[in-house]
């Protein structure tokens, strides 16, 4: 890794070169998504729209069962499931299951919610998607009825409208025929795409695992599955994730290593597997696995993972430092704010403060409400001698969470907990694009956030939230702190329901700037989160700050409608 072209990271050590990182004009410029060229900068200009290749991304909800009825529950994903299984065939790229299901969990929307086109829409902006298909399924005189519309996201338009009905019995050609009305100049023939199908019988009791209630009953419905059909590794995978739920990391460890090599499920239930024997902890045997994965599937997500295996190890490991692996991984995926976080909290742990500082300068860079990484940020600057920035970034800590009021009273020679680093799953939304190294002149750097902020704020007032988002990120990557950024962009994902999210964009902009706006945004979103005490806190403080204030008002007279 080379932060400014010259630094290096020896991998043997691990150790960072600090004295090659003096390079105060140095910015670097956040390139997200494509934008239209809105106006010109001199170092705008450098950030060039990038066309993708290959087939768009298609995001295929859970159909809704109309009729609410109780026979055909387990359909509405067995639909969307088997749609985006036969669209894949087909040639389209469909969003697994498993990314879909981190969108939910991002937006903060529960799996069997009735969602609006609006929110399924933002669900695909999320997950890089280029259209949407969402659809319904019903029983109609023992005729299984299943209707789609495929919605263009940047347009919010129709594209087309399919439907198809069959005897329950014969789901898989039913959803097949849809497909092909989706795709209709696919080459693939019915046999090749049916020949992916396990029997409708094993099917049906995997779907019924996925969708359980319960890990308990999830285990019982898939396993069920397995006996009709030994060799439905896929059921093997949800297996694991039901036995991980329950805390049996055994049992999911076992599952995982059933998976048979010649399955194409095979390189996935390997990184389980690896994840299983982390928690154990089975410690050597998770590192074997992982090193064999970093040879024939290196991604970040492996290389971080064996950095965090190194570091439970501890120093007595063989087969390279923590920072080495985390390196490694950053410069695979350097969006990722936790694997600059885990390189910084490694540094910290051997008591590097000049690499730790770097790159936890990197973590919050690209995450500015990362608590954590803000609170070892001040310790290792702290030890360096610099007492003012390093108080600044501590009370940040502080007022993203209460958790460091704790942290606050352990020994100095010990001052960050153990245990903190950050295990990836290896499943993940589409990363921003690499950041580009523009060189910028210190005189210039307030131009370039000013210039990205306006377009942000433009594209906020327009509801243009995908595109707010990629302009105030820019903004943000070479002003953390920047308080209008971040009130915008706690204001997009308040539109959102991201309600985690703004509330840590809000809270930044009150330590950058204090504002009666502010103030009133952060007590709208404690409002929506139904934290009724801290929403009345900031609405009074805003009110204080500014008695016209109309959002503040606004949360006050909520507020008094519900306690009436």
């Amino acid at each position: 890794m080379r932060p400014d072209g010259r630094g290096t990271w020896t991998g043997g050590s691990g150790r960072l070169d600090i004295m090659k990182l003096q390079v105060p004009t140095l910015a670097l410029v956040w390139l997200l998504s494509p934008v239209g060229p809105v106006g010109a900068h001199p170092a705008a200009a450098q950030a060039q729209p990038q066309t993708s290749s290959g087939p768009e991304r298609v995001l295929v909800m859970p159909f809704e069962n109309v009729a609410q009825d109780s026979r055909i529950v387990w359909l509405s994903e067995a639909a969307a499931v088997l749609l985006a299984d036969d669209l894949n065939a087909m040639g389209l790229q469909a969003i697994p299951r498993e990314e879909r299901q981190e969108a939910f969990e991002r937006l903060q929307v529960p799996p069997a919610a009735a969602l609006t086109d609006a929110t399924v829409l933002r669900l695909g902006q999320l997950v890089g998607a280029a259209s949407v298909v969402v659809g319904t399924v019903k029983m109609e005189n023992g005729t299984l009825v299943a209707e789609a519309r495929q919605i263009a996201i940047e347009t919010a338009r129709l594209r087309q409208r399919v439907s198809d009905r069959g005897p329950l019995t014969d789901l898989f050609a039913t959803i097949e025929r849809m497909a092909r009305q989706l795709v209709p100049a696919t080459a693939r023939s019915r046999e090749e795409v049916e020949r992916q199908h396990p029997p409708i019988a094993a099917f049906e009791s995997y779907v019924k695992g996925l969708v359980a209630a319960t890990p308990k009953t999830a285990i019982t419905y898939l396993q069920a599955a397995l006996e009709i059909d030994g060799t439905f590794d896929r059921a093997r995978l949800a297996l694991w994730d039901a036995f991980t739920e329950q805390g049996d990391h055994k049992a999911a460890a076992a599952a995982a290593e059933a998976v048979p090599e010649r399955s194409p499920f095979y390189p996935r239930a390997r990184f389980l597997l690896g994840r299983s024997l982390l928690e154990v902890p089975r410690l050597d045997d998770a590192f074997q696995v992982y090193r064999s994965l970093s040879e024939t599937r290196p991604t970040a997500a492996v290389f971080n993972n064996l950095g965090v295996i190194q570091m439970r190890r501890g120093n007595a490991a063989t087969g390279g430092t923590p920072a080495s692996f985390f390196n490694r991984a950053v410069e695979l995926d350097p969006a990722d704010s936790d694997l600059f976080f885990n390189l910084g909290y490694a540094s910290w742990t051997v008591r590097d403060a000049a690499a730790a500082t770097h790159w936890l300068r990197e973590a919050v860079r690209r995450n500015p409400a990362d608590g954590e990484a803000h609170y070892i940020l001040a310790t290792a600057l702290a030890s360096a001698g610099d007492t003012v920035e390093a108080a600044r970034e501590r009370e940040l800590a502080r007022r993203l969470s209460s958790t460091f009021a704790d942290w606050d009273k352990r020994s100095a020679a010990d001052p960050i907990p153990k245990g903190l680093e950050r295990v990836k799953d290896g499943i993940v939304l589409p990363a921003p694009r690499r950041p580009e190294e523009t060189q910028v002149g210190a005189r210039d750097q307030a131009a370039v956030v000013a210039f990205y902020v306006d377009r942000g704020r433009r594209f906020y007032e327009q509801e243009r939230d995908r595109d707010a988002v990629a302009e105030l990120n820019r903004a943000l990557f070479v002003s953390p702190y920047h308080a209008e950024a971040n009130l915008l962009l706690g204001r997009v994902h308040q539109r959102a329901g991201r309600l985690a999210e703004a509330i840590g964009s809000y809270k930044i902009a009150i330590w950058s700037a204090e504002s009666a706006a502010a103030h009133a945004a952060l007590g709208s979103a404690y409002l929506e989160s139904k934290d009724t005490e801290s929403a009345k806190t900031e609405a009074a403080k805003a009110l204080a700050m500014d008695p016209a204030s109309a959002e503040a008002k606004s949360v006050m007279e909520r507020l008094g409608r519900a306690e009436r």
